[in-house]
């Protein structure tokens, strides 16, 4: 139940992201279409962050202690820009227009998640 509130939580954040940051785009007309890719990218990125993130936070351990942390920042839009690309081989009409459209998807995309998370409660209690 964790994994599918955690992948609605994703979701909801990159469609919000494709609404706010200009460059991150779902190229479809069709509303059905749409949906389908927000969650099957939603997917793709939770996979990616669940699996890709931790390998690439111990490799480069070293730099995220000399750059204080800020170097997670370029880490995610890198990873954005992997999960467009993994997008785009599964022929999923979703588009990042560069570095910069990631670098800020990522920024809001983590806002959003984590605001969304907040509102979810960790455990429902059984009364």
């Amino acid at each position: 139940m964790g994994f599918l509130i955690r992948w609605l939580i994703n979701a909801v954040a990159l469609w919000v992201t494709t609404k706010i940051v200009s460059g991150i785009d779902v190229t479809t007309d069709n509303a059905g279409r749409a949906a389908l890719t927000i969650l099957l990218v939603a997917l793709i990125f939770g996979l990616v962050n669940a699996i890709i993130k931790p390998i690439v936070k111990l490799v480069g351990c070293i730099f995220y202690v000399l750059t204080l942390g800020l170097i997670s920042f370029v880490v995610n839009a890198l990873l954005f820009l992997l999960v467009d690309w993994l997008a785009g081989l599964l022929d999923l009409p979703f588009n990042i227009d560069g570095f910069w459209p990631a670098f800020w998807g990522a920024i809001v995309m983590g806002v959003v998640s984590w605001v969304l998370s907040l509102l979810v409660p960790d455990k429902v209690e059984k009364g």
